[in-house]
């Protein structure tokens, strides 16, 4: 099968320009430097039409910014991200509106000088998808697929639930009917009792809509129950893909395998938990080698000089560690 979406070697760096006062001092004999943040290291990989790609990984491994790239929202530092446009299923829409992203926090995404019905058609009208004319009875119908009062049209935000304010987002996203969906922690910050509707949400519109997904979030659970295929991230690279099956029953990578043993399980009987030691290292200096070995357990000499290609060890299960090539 041809991918749907191909990224590759992607990179994202955030650089920290010297001010005025740094670069006088540089004149009178310090050694002040611009700060470069390695937010995402050389990633690749692809997702096929229909499938619900994961992606999990500690708060600051780059995951947003990988999001970000996918969505054309942020540009990359080098590599690029392709789509199949002869698997579009809509080749009147722009290239542009084939991504759409549904953010964290759905308060700060949405405007709140804007009506719901503005949020809602802003897009489409622009591009000239619907007429003016059609404009109130687009609004309901998006109201409608998303689970939300066609009533509401003329409310602002602040006058909506967390829950009912990401079913806003969701209809704008897929106003411009969409091929790819880039989910970025769409549900952490809302309760639990609505995470579970607004993912359930998630997999109706899917079949609906014939949708793609990249679904980004820290909480494995949540991947466990949406994703077909898992991506894992650290310090700004991938460390293991798999199937989720194998990624929960064969985890390869100590990271993976330290990640998934914190996750609280319905079973029978103690277990010991063993939290990974140290903290994540800084981008703005990553570790030589392999970013994990500072907090791997087997960590080698190999490990701190030479970075692990992330290779096939497996049907359709990658992983970048020095270990397999021991195996």
């Amino acid at each position: 099968m041809t991918p749907l979406l191909t990224v590759s070697n992607l990179s994202r760096d955030f650089v920290k320009s010297l001010d005025m006062v740094a670069k006088v001092l540089n004149r009178l004999g310090q050694n002040y430097r611009e700060e470069v943040v390695h937010a995402v290291d050389d990633v690749s990989f692809s997702v096929f039409k229909g499938e619900i790609v994961g992606v999990v990984g500690e708060s600051g491994c780059g995951k947003s910014t990988l999001g970000r790239m996918v969505a054309g929202i942020l540009p990359p530092t080098s590599g690029q991200v392709s789509f199949d446009v002869t698997q579009a299923k809509n080749t009147d829409i722009p290239d542009a509106l084939r991504t759409q992203m549904i953010f964290q926090d759905p308060f700060s995404s949405l405007n709140p000088r804007k009506r719901v019905i503005d949020i809602i058609t802003e897009a489409p009208i622009h591009h000239k998808l619907i007429a003016p004319s059609e404009k109130r009875a687009f609004a309901i119908e998006m109201l409608q697929r998303v689970g939300l009062d066609p009533d509401t049209l003329e409310r602002y935000p602040h006058q909506f639930s967390g829950g009912q304010r990401q079913r806003v987002g969701i209809a704008r996203a897929l106003a411009v009917s969409p091929e790819f969906l880039v989910c970025d922690e769409s549900i952490a910050a809302l309760d639990v009792s609505i995470q579970a509707q607004i993912i359930n949400l998630f997999v109706d519109l899917k079949d609906s809509y014939d949708l793609t997904y990249l679904f980004i979030s820290h909480d494995i659970g949540v991947i466990e129950h949406i994703s077909d295929r898992v991506i894992v991230m650290y310090l700004g690279r991938i460390v293991e893909t798999a199937p989720i099956e194998t990624f929960v029953k064969q985890p390869n990578h100590p990271y993976t395998q330290a990640l998934l043993a914190g996750v609280p399980r319905l079973e029978v009987g103690k277990r010991q938990y063993e939290p990974i030691s140290g903290e994540i290292p800084s981008p703005l200096s990553p570790p030589t080698g392999c970013h994990f070995h500072p907090r791997c357990k087997f960590a080698t000499a190999r490990c701190k000089a030479e970075k692990p290609a992330l290779r096939e060890i497996a049907p359709a299960h990658f992983s970048a560690c020095h270990l397999n090539d021991e195996a």
